[in-house]
C-alpha cells in the first residue's frame, strides 16, 4: 500500500478504529493492514528505545491489564518507565509462572543491551503473581505498592458504616499519606505511627471488626507502602501505567475480529506500544507535537511518525 494510506490508517488505528473501518476509509484490505501491524510488531521495543537515547529504566512500573481476546480472558504484564512503555507481554494465565516468563523478554533484550543492568525499584499494584515475579527477576529491587490503590481500596475495607463516615475515613487516610510524603525526615517512622492511630480512629468510629480489618491490612501492605517512602525516587502511583493501559485496552477490542489461533496477538501488542510511545500528542496539549519519546528525553530521527517507526524499527538509525 502507498506510504500515506499507511500512514493514515495506523495513525486510525492508534486512535480506536477498528480494521473493518479503517479498509473502508481507505480502501484498503483489512488484513492487509493486519499483517502490516504485526510485521512492525516484530521489534524489540528495548532495541527501539535505547536507539532513541533513552537510558534503560532504573524503577519502573509493573502491572498487568485484564482484557479479552478471541473470546478468552487474557493478561498484558507491562512495564513502564515515565511515559514509555518498555514491555506489553500477552499471556491467558495469571499465574507467577506466566507472568514470569512474559517479563523475562524485557530482562533478557535488557541484559543483551547492557550485561550489568539491574532494577533499583518496582512499583505494583501488590497482586500477587505480579510482585512474585518480580523477585523471581529482579531480587535486589524494592518492591513499591501504589498508593493510589491503597485509597482506592480502603472504603472496601469498611462494611456496615454509613457513606459520609465511609467518606471522612477515606479523606483522613488521603490526608495522612500526604502528610508523610511531605516529611522530608523519618518519613517511614511516621508513617507507622500514623497508621496505627488510624487504625485506633477506625475502631472508635466504625467499630472494632471494621478497625481489626484494616489493621490486617496495613500488615500485609505497609512493607510495600514503607519502600516506596524509604527512596524518593520510586514511583508513588500507578497512574501513567493505568493510562497506557487502558489505551491499549480500547484498541486490542477494535481488533478482536482479527486476531485468530494462528496469529501474533504479541506482535500486534508491541505495534501498539511502538505507536503509543512515537505518536506525537495533540495540538493542545501540554506536550503538543512531541511523542512520548521525546517526552521522557530522548531523540527520533525525524519529524514524521511513520518514518520514526520505519528507521527505528529497521535498526536504520543509530
Amino acid at each position: 500500500m502507498r506510504p500515506e494510506v499507511a500512514r493514515d490508517a495506523l495513525l486510525a488505528t492508534h486512535g480506536g478504529l477498528s480494521l473493518e473501518l479503517c479498509a473502508v476509509l481507505y480502501h484498503i484490505s483489512p488484513m492487509a493492514l493486519y499483517r502490516l501491524v504485526c510485521a512492525l510488531g516484530q521489534q524489540s521495543l528495548v532495541g527501539m528505545l535505547t536507539r532513541c537515547g533513552l537510558p534503560l529504566p532504573v524503577y519502573v512500573l509493573a502491572d498487568e491489564k485484564h482484557s479479552r481476546c478471541l473470546t478468552e480472558k487474557v493478561y498484558l504484564p507491562t512495564i513502564v518507565s515515565g511515559r514509555v512503555i518498555w514491555h506489553l507481554g500477552y499471556t491467558t494465565e495469571a499465574n507467577a509462572i506466566a507472568f514470569t516468563q512474559s517479563y523475562q523478554v524485557f530482562q533478557r533484550v535488557a541484559l543483551q543491551q547492557e550485561p550489568a543492568y539491574q532494577v533499583r525499584g518496582i512499583l505494583t499494584d501488590g497482586f500477587d503473581s505480579t510482585t512474585k515475579s518480580m523477585r523471581t527477576l529482579f531480587p535486589g529491587a524494592r518492591l513499591g505498592t501504589c498508593l493510589r490503590h491503597a485509597f482506592n481500596k480502603l472504603p472496601k475495607k469498611l462494611a456496615a458504616i454509613a457513606s459520609p463516615v465511609r467518606k471522612a475515613l477515606r479523606t483522613q487516610f488521603h490526608t495522612l499519606w500526604y502528610r508523610a510524603r511531605q516529611r522530608r525526615g523519618l518519613r517511614v517512622f511516621a508513617l507507622g505511627q500514623r497508621l496505627r492511630h488510624f487504625v485506633d480512629r477506625v475502631t472508635t468510629t466504625a467499630g472494632a471488626a471494621n478497625g481489626e480489618r484494616v489493621r490486617r491490612w496495613f500488615q500485609d501492605k505497609k512493607a510495600g507502602w514503607y519502600a516506596v517512602l524509604e527512596d524518593p525516587q520510586m514511583p508513588a502511583t500507578g497512574t501513567l501505567l493505568d493510562q497506557a493501559h487502558n489505551a491499549i485496552e480500547r484498541k486490542l477490542f477494535a481488533m478482536k475480529g482479527f486476531h485468530h489461533p494462528g496469529g501474533s496477538q504479541q506482535a500486534f501488542l508491541t505495534r501498539l506500544a511502538h505507536l503509543y510511545n512515537l505518536v506525537p500528542y495533540q495540538r493542545r496539549a501540554q506536550h503538543a507535537g512531541q511523542c512520548r519519546v521525546e517526552v521522557e528525553g530522548g531523540k527520533v530521527p525525524t519529524h514524521n511518525w511513520l518514518l520514526n517507526l520505519q528507521i527505528l524499527t529497521s535498526g536504520g538509525f543509530r
